[in-house]
């Protein structure tokens, strides 16, 4: 049997460390195609096209196919706060200041994964909320953000830590705004699985989180080692760079926390409130809780 994972680039989510140490795949009972994507609006697309069973990805895009009739559903989490703010060196950033408005109010543009992205999502409500009016520019792929802050396109980013950490490595950027201070808990990415897939493939899916939870764990308890497996695994970033990342937002684990869940249905709220969705989908159709809770019955290990 062969199971489609689509899947990010981004180096903490779990499928790069299985790929990174095959170890944690030894025994499961089918073959992975892994499947690399820009961003979760994609993922969401082969999903519609009947491409994937299951993925990895940021909530709101999730959220946004469900309220589209794409038949998804989360089964297990992965990582919450994971959008940062990053920038020039020159500009004033936390904990200089909290002010968030202030601090995004001085950009020409601002650079920022897919629309749609939760990254997006998050960017497009603190705008809002501050009344900053800025040209935001979306990119399919997060290094094309990168090449945009290089070239001077840009001169903030929203996105994941690792984003953050290469415009600090490789651009002379700093952060402004660390990410436990962006929508706490926020999804930053879960597992999802096709309905159907879902109903017919339990057991198979209950055995691939018990093995998504242990490579959790490995990012929370082990981490100087991971990063070594990741760097020599991906070979464009050295282990320090991947340490960096690990340690920028180290909220790894795959259950679904009343947190996580809490706050993707006001991301869902706000969504609508932009204009990305008509209406909310209700935590009955975004959620099935009921593997992971059976792989994970202990409280949530995001703050531990």
């Amino acid at each position: 049997m062969k199971i489609r994972i689509g899947h990010l680039s981004t180096l903490y989510h779990t499928s790069i460390l299985m790929m990174a140490r095959p170890e944690i795949l030894a025994g499961f009972p089918a073959e992975i195609e892994w499947k690399l994507f820009g961003t979760g609006p994609g993922i969401v697309e082969s999903f519609t096209a009947g491409e994937l069973d299951i993925a990895y990805i940021g909530l709101p895009p999730a959220v946004a196919g469900i309220a589209c009739g794409v038949p998804l559903k989360c089964i297990a989490g992965g990582h919450v706060e994971g959008t940062v703010i990053a920038g020039r060196a020159d500009f004033t950033g936390f904990p200089e200041t909290g002010d968030l408005g202030g601090i995004l109010a001085q950009a020409s543009a601002i650079g920022v994964p897919g629309k749609g992205s939760i990254h997006d999502i998050i960017l497009q409500d603190a705008l809002r909320k501050y009344g900053i009016s800025v040209k935001v520019k979306n990119f399919g792929w997060a290094d094309k953000v990168l090449e945009e802050f290089v070239i001077g396109g840009i001169d903030i980013v929203a996105g994941t830590p690792a984003l953050a950490q290469a415009v600090i490595h490789y651009a002379g950027g700093k952060i402004l705004y660390p990410p436990h201070l962006i929508w706490p808990e926020n999804p930053s990415y879960g597992i999802v699985a096709g309905e159907k897939f879902l109903r017919e493939n339990r057991e198979l899916l209950q055995d691939f989180l018990i093995r998504h939870e242990r490579a959790s764990a490995l990012l929370r308890e082990d981490r100087e080692e991971a990063a070594g497996d990741i760097a020599r695994f991906l070979k464009v970033v050295d282990e320090a760079f991947a340490r960096d990342v690990l340690a920028c937002s180290p909220r790894y684990c795959a259950a679904l926390s009343p947190g996580y869940i809490s706050c993707t249905l006001r991301l869902a709220r706000r969504q609508m409130e932009l204009g990305y969705i008509e209406a909310p989908p209700s935590e009955d159709e975004i959620f099935d809780p009921s593997l992971i809770r059976e792989v994970h019955p202990s409280p949530a290990h995001y703050y531990t």
